[in-house]
């Protein structure tokens, strides 16, 4: 399972039903708390929802059918976005660091175009 509004994904077992979410990996799912845990993460990807009531008690819903707290979940995502950003650091440093050029470029190199996936959980939302 994949989002067309985030990088995280869901994964089944070899010839199993059980799942596991990317930003989650500990945890062993069904299906229906896969499709839950994508959902709960491009409610918490949306910044346009931060004071919507009703997304705070569908993430909420969706978290209980994980078996853990919105706030547990927003550490989880917000580690692995972290993460997603150290190797993009890394991977852009540039490898002649002993020139002012070199270091220079580092700054001000742009990052990649996000694509959307081919499938997604449930979003919405369009691309512009």
């Amino acid at each position: 399972m994949t989002s067309d509004i985030t990088p995280e994904f869901a994964i089944r077992g070899k010839g199993e039903q059980l799942w596991c979410l990317s930003w989650l990996p500990e945890a062993t799912l069904t299906r229906e708390q896969a499709r839950a845990g994508m959902e709960l993460d491009e409610i918490l990807s949306d910044p346009e929802v931060v004071f919507d009531d009703s997304a705070h008690c569908a993430a909420a819903d969706r978290a209980a059918a994980l078996g853990i707290l919105v706030e547990h979940a927003v550490i989880m995502l917000a580690q692995r976005m972290a993460e997603r950003a150290q190797r993009r650091a890394t991977a852009a440093r540039p490898q002649d660091t002993g020139t002012a050029e070199a270091v220079m470029a580092g700054w001000y190199s742009t990052p990649a175009p996000r694509t959307p996936a081919a499938t997604g959980a449930r979003s919405q939302h369009l691309w512009a």
